[in-house]
């Protein structure tokens, strides 16, 4: 898979290839509820009102939207409202090291910020790590090609899931 195609990946579809393949194939497809979502809301507003002082939202590419950057220690943080999706979150931050590092910006670091638990989580890119994501990566093109979504699959995280309804009622 060529450069190119790797960088049109959001951080969100990485994210939610690891926490729900058919949450992925709906978001991908516009197929979103968040708008609906009072959780959704709960994660903006936890983002906005912490670390006011810090550059909010960098924007690369139209493409990945990191909350925001400490340029000074080569940090780039993500803030989320609760580790209990943990895994997702450190793959969508490792993510945008790796988006980084294939546009030429290399030796950042990641940190995600649990500022509700008042918590951080380190997170570091390893050679193992970019092999995965070409992996993920891969998996996500081929879900984006699926005509319809994957079969649901009950998790714990579909009660708080902006696509419950869709899905389970």
């Amino acid at each position: 898979m060529g450069m190119f195609l790797k960088l049109k990946y959001t951080g969100t579809m990485v994210n939610y290839y690891f926490v729900c393949r058919r949450k992925l194939w709906l978001f991908i497809h516009n197929l979103s509820f968040e708008h609906d979502s009072e959780i959704v809301e709960i994660g903006k507003l936890i983002s906005q009102y912490s670390y006011r002082r810090e550059e909010k939202e960098v924007e690369i590419d139209k493409t990945i939207v990191i909350d925001w950057i400490d340029f000074n220690h080569r940090i780039i943080h993500e803030v989320k409202k609760s580790d209990k999706m943990e895994e997702a979150h450190i793959w969508q931050v490792k993510y945008y090291l790796y988006y980084l590092e294939m546009k030429g910006i290399k030796g950042f670091t990641g940190v995600i910020d649990y500022p509700k638990i008042r918590r951080k989580q380190n997170v570091e890119l390893t050679s193992g790590d970019r092999e995965t994501l070409d992996v993920v990566l891969e998996e996500i093109r081929k879900i984006t090609m699926l005509e319809k979504p994957p079969e649901k699959v009950r998790i714990s995280a579909c009660k708080s899931c902006s696509y419950y309804n869709f899905c389970w009622v």
